[in-house]
């Protein structure tokens, strides 16, 4: 080979050399071990967690975090964001759990929260909140008992992905979205006591462009509750109960608020559950409204309340407001909705006197009650029924 013909094939072997090298420095993964933590469910590892993170967030690189078998004590901590890549993905095959005593965490809003991060994705692991003595605390009505921490918070986050995620037993909330964009939880498994106290499974508020699909979730509060400020959230292939059902709401508690609109839930399976499919709202004034909402592919199985919008919505009657419900509703359809209620009215539209539902459209909806033909309730709501609609409606 000629000195003119091998400088060429010389530069390309340096060049593809550079290439692989820079290539395998792209990305690093940080096993929390290494940093300290003990898989014994003992120690505290939160300092080794967060410097494992601190490693991830400042790469330059798509970074990973990899969390062992083991449980791994953790103390309440934030994961802070405005990091230098936007891909740090953490793979989880251990436990996380929380301390026993719930005055440790009880008094904070969460265990463990995100804060402004982007483009972290969660695989697999088990987080257990160990909420068991606080909801006995609960549910015994001492009155100093705490709140509670959420365990998982994602706030002022966007393309967050989240999977084969389990949740065992969280004091409060187990997974909540605040102020998030473009979401994505599938195969998810939430478990909760049915006597559990305020333990939503997946909650979103103030948040766009969210899907929660192929999960289960079983808990003693809503499977699914949906906030003020949701815009383009779907729904889909989740097995709830026992629980409360996936509620849009409470909305209305304040005077301004911010709507919720473009919400789909399909193909979803309500077992024993207090509601299906459920609207909630104060009875006091708000700018707050409710629009394009789309149920389709429902199936109840003994649940009590299996379509429901309640404008009057104040639990064990207490501290009422008594006042007409300023939300706006409108535009919901319920379309293959089949099933068993608990309780003889199947249907309840009780809607706002000063803001009736509109745009309400059956289609295609058979609810039963001990065999027979369920009934239907009305106060304040209009619409269409289409093709087969038992109970009969009242629109």
């Amino acid at each position: 080979m000629s000195n003119n013909n091998f400088l060429p094939f010389l530069f390309l072997i340096i060049t593809l050399s550079c290439s692989f090298n820079f290539a395998t420095v792209k990305s690093s993964t940080y096993n929390v071990i290494q940093f300290g933590a003990k898989p014994d469910g003992i120690t505290d590892s939160t300092k080794a967690f967060l410097n494992a993170w601190t490693k991830a967030c400042s790469s330059p690189y798509p970074a990973a975090i990899y969390v062992p078998q083991g449980k791994f004590l953790l103390r309440t901590v934030t994961f802070s964001g405005n990091c230098a890549n936007k891909a740090i993905s953490i793979t989880i095959d251990g436990t996380l759990i929380a301390s026993s005593n719930y005055l440790v965490t009880g008094k904070t809003d969460y265990w463990l929260r995100f804060q402004h991060v982007d483009g972290v994705s969660i695989h697999g692991g088990v987080l257990d909140g160990q909420g068991t003595a606080l909801w006995n605390c609960k549910n015994s009505k001492k009155r100093n008992c705490p709140t509670g921490a959420t365990t998982l918070v994602f706030m002022g986050s966007k393309n967050i992905k989240i999977s084969g995620l389990t949740s065992v037993n969280s004091e409060m909330f187990h997974i909540v979205f605040n102020g998030c964009q473009n979401i994505k939880t599938q195969d998810v498994n939430i478990v909760a006591a049915g006597n559990s106290p305020n333990t939503d499974g997946i909650h979103v508020q103030m948040s766009s462009d969210v899907t929660i699909i192929n999960s289960k979730i079983r808990t003693g509060d809503d499977c699914i509750s949906i906030g003020p400020g949701t815009n383009n959230l779907w729904i889909e292939k989740i097995e709830c109960g026992p629980g409360h059902g996936i509620s849009i709401g409470s909305l209305g508690w304040k005077l301004k608020e911010p709507g919720v609109q473009n919400v789909t839930v399909k193909t979803v399976t309500f077992t024993g559950t207090q509601n299906g499919v459920r609207i909630k709202s104060w009875g006091r004034a708000s700018n707050g409204f409710v629009r394009n909402i789309f149920y389709q592919d429902a199936i109840m199985v003994n649940v009590q309340n299996p379509i429901v919008i309640d404008q009057n919505y104040c639990p064990n009657n207490k501290n009422c407001p008594g006042q007409a419900s300023g939300i706006k509703i409108s535009d919901v359809t319920y379309q293959d909705i089949h099933g068993t209620s608990a309780t003889q009215v199947a249907v309840k539209f009780d809607c706002s006197s000063k803001y009736p539902c509109n745009g309400i459209k059956l289609k295609d909806v058979k609810l039963t009650y001990k065999n027979h033909v369920a009934e239907a309730s009305c106060n304040h709501a209009g619409g269409a029924a289409l093709g087969l609609v038992q109970p009969e409606s009242c629109l």
